[in-house]
């Protein structure tokens, strides 16, 4: 078995007696991915792995370690066991069913600068999670971006807890020059993270080579913050590649320039000339656009799934009620609640409302900041997303400390809400109070409202 179209031949078959190969979804010289179904499940998928018998065992301990993590932004695996078809045996990995995955969509278009700041926070919170664990992920490419419903998330397949690291293995273009020799680290991955980047902009990961000191730099195309965080995450020396906190910190509105740790600050050099990157309206990556293009089909089952990856028809109800009062209530995260109470509910249904001052009586809102959420960010919510933060509030009416009360399911639209949140003031009043601040995410637009907190 050493061709993909050997593979696709077993469809039909059944792995471990009860996990039925369906449509072959694609797959490589080492593995092959199928549609299943779990047993009283839903739909998944099935990795086949080929595999030399002397290494299935540790082969199956990292993946049963993978097995045990939880994040919204890793696909979940199921189960993982050894499996045999005929006279090939093989690991196989039993995991969630994706809708479509990067590497679908670069072929036909570059993602435009907003699709690119939707795509990055996800995946930073993902590989965040993952080195606060001892482990890296080895191997982040735009194959492995994958669109869960409207989640975007990173394949755990191949996730490599760091004391296991050590030994050759098969590289591409997107690895870190140190993982020839086995090497993997945390820096590894802000290598890939680096190359994924440049592909996603340009459409042209041999692009990433410039980004090497020494090399020309990057076209100027690439817009900032994007060009040189892609500059810093290639240093061909991982203690100078840039962390994932610091790609984190470029990417806030009007953050300051950030240099990797011990890394000089390069001379300015020209860039090499460069047909200019199409940087057309497209749709926004997310769960949507990705459905644009055939994925790893769902057949016709779902019927639109987009880039960074949002549902396009939300089942949700978007409209906002003109009277706070008296309106039903409102839908968040697609579950019915309770519509916010109290006086201080403003609706807004325009895109990413700047910051508004509002008359108001003593310990009352006098301005407010709404989240600046693209639209591109926007098209990837289902219903409505719902994000409160609790607010501490001096007697001059400035918010002196904020935490989460509920994050949603989103931490973008969370991190968002609270940026917004702790610059909220209130009309001096006699004593410190407290508040909770809800914001209201949908496609539509941006709503929030304000509630006192008793004491």
């Amino acid at each position: 078995m050493s061709k993909p179209e050997s593979w696709k031949i077993w469809e039909g078959r059944s792995v471990a007696g009860k996990f039925p190969l369906r449509q072959w979804l694609g797959g490589s010289n080492h593995s092959a991915v199928f549609s299943t179904e779990r047993p009283g499940a839903a739909k998944a998928a099935i990795k086949l792995i080929a595999i030399e018998p002397g290494a299935a065992e540790q082969e199956l301990l990292r993946i049963r370690a993978a097995i045990k993590l939880s994040h919204p932004h890793l696909i979940r695996i199921f189960e993982a066991g050894r499996g045999q078809i005929e006279s090939d045996s093989f690991i196989y990995v039993v995991m969630e069913l994706a809708d479509e995955d990067l590497s679908q969509i670069l072929p036909q278009r570059a993602l435009s600068p907003d699709e690119v700041s939707d795509l990055l926070p996800p995946v930073l919170d993902a590989v965040s999670y993952l080195h606060g664990r001892g482990m890296v992920h080895s191997r982040i490419k735009p194959s492995n971006i994958l669109a869960v419903g409207n989640q975007l998330k990173l394949s755990a397949d191949q996730i490599t807890p760091l004391a296991e690291t050590g030994s050759a293995r098969r590289r591409d273009v997107y690895d870190a020059p140190e993982t020839a020799a086995g090497v993997l680290s945390p820096a590894s991955d802000v290598w890939s993270l680096g190359v994924t980047l440049v592909a996603a902009i340009t459409q042209n990961v041999a692009l990433a080579e410039q980004a090497v000191p020494g090399k020309q730099s990057l076209p100027e195309t690439i817009a900032e913050p994007y060009r040189s965080i892609a500059r810093d995450c290639l240093q061909l020396d991982p203690k100078r590649r840039a962390t994932l906190q610091q790609v984190q910190t470029k990417l806030q509105p009007g953050a300051a320039p950030v240099t990797p740790v011990n890394k000089p600050t390069p001379a300015p050099t020209k860039a090499a000339p460069v047909s200019p990157v199409a940087a057309s309206p497209a749709p926004a990556m997310t769960a949507s656009s990705l459905k644009r293009t055939p994925m790893i089909a769902l057949g016709g089952a779902v019927v639109a799934i987009i880039v960074i990856f949002a549902l396009i028809h939300s089942r949700g109800n978007n409209a906002l009620p003109s009277n706070p009062d008296t309106a039903a209530p409102a839908v968040v995260d697609n579950k019915p609640s309770a519509g916010p109470a109290g006086p201080s509910r403003q609706p807004n249904t325009t895109p990413a409302a700047p910051a508004r001052n509002i008359p108001a009586a003593s310990g009352q809102v006098t301005h407010r900041v709404m989240p600046d959420i693209p639209k591109s960010a926007r098209n990837t919510v289902h219903g409505t997303i719902k994000v409160t933060v609790h607010v501490d509030v001096s007697p001059a009416g400035k918010v002196v400390a904020a935490k989460f009360k509920t994050t949603g399911s989103s931490q973008y639209f969370a991190q968002k809400a609270m940026k917004a949140a702790e610059q909220w003031q209130f009309a001096p009043q006699a004593d410190s109070a407290a508040w909770l601040v809800s914001f209201y995410f949908r496609r539509s637009g941006v709503d929030a409202s304000s509630q006192p907190v008793s004491r």
